[in-house]
């Protein structure tokens, strides 16, 4: 995890900190980071990688309003660009939007369904709870493309879809995106499809296994899967701002 934020660091750094009786709290990790010049910097760009002006059904927006309380409540999927010497990758993935635990992932070379579908299909292989499922995309054809459609229809799944283009109304998926890109480093020095999918791989798995998130209160995607007694915190979409106080991290 070579771009995690500082507050992520302190909390996986503290329990080593105090074995170690190093006092140092968080404001002050903070100050030595900056006077090193080792704070990051976020970085912005973007691909369009949705193209709605099709044929097909499109389907309604379920989700605005929805309060989370579990997993496998709501899914959100999302395709976006990786970039190698070879020419641009595209990746395809699902999220869990309580827990934020990637669910499934495919990498191609193109943009066609396939991508999608094998997401999904490994997706459902990983789920864990039998209960009501949402699934909620924007309005390309991969999404709306009838396989992919008959594969959520056949399981039931209900079926969710941007209404606007803006990237607020898939907001998970797109802050799914930039974690693995900005923080993972995918967008530097990949050479081609083979090396892409290796550290993708590798990186899906430390994401879900040690990566503390904010949101689930300090717990990895992998923990936060696995239980329902936490309230997801909530964040202002234009700020990033904390609207929902602090509580007790489960083990």
């Amino acid at each position: 995890m070579p771009r995690l934020g500082t507050r992520k660091l302190y909390f996986l750094m503290k329990q080593e900190l105090t074995t170690k009786q190093i006092k140092i709290g968080r404001d002050v990790l903070f100050n030595f980071l900056r006077a090193e010049q080792l704070l990051i910097k976020p970085k912005r760009s973007y691909i369009k990688t949705t193209n709605s002006k099709h044929w097909m059904k499109k389907y309604p927006d379920l989700i605005t309003g929805m309060e989370l309380t579990r997993p496998e409540q709501l899914w959100v999927s999302d395709i976006t660009y990786i970039k190698t010497a070879a020419g641009h990758q595209y990746l395809s993935l699902i999220t869990d939007a309580y827990s934020k635990k990637i669910m499934g992932y495919e990498l191609l070379n193109n943009l066609s369904t396939i991508g999608p579908l094998n997401a999904l299909k490994m997706a459902l292989k990983n789920r864990r709870y039998n209960t009501e499922l949402i699934h909620h995309s924007d309005r390309g054809l991969q999404y709306c493309s009838k396989e992919y459609t008959a594969q959520l229809i056949e399981r039931g799944i209900q079926i969710s879809m941007t209404q606007n283009g803006d990237p607020y109304e898939n907001a998970i998926a797109e802050r799914i995106n930039g974690i693995l890109k900005y923080e993972f480093l995918l967008l530097e020095g990949l050479k081609d499809h083979f090396q892409a999918l290796q550290i993708i791989t590798e990186s899906i798995d430390i994401y879900n296994q040690e990566r503390p998130h904010m949101s689930c209160h300090l717990l990895t995607p992998n923990q936060a899967h696995l239980q329902q007694k936490l309230k997801i915190r909530k964040w202002n979409k234009k700020t990033s701002k904390i609207l929902v106080s602090e509580v007790e991290i489960l083990p």
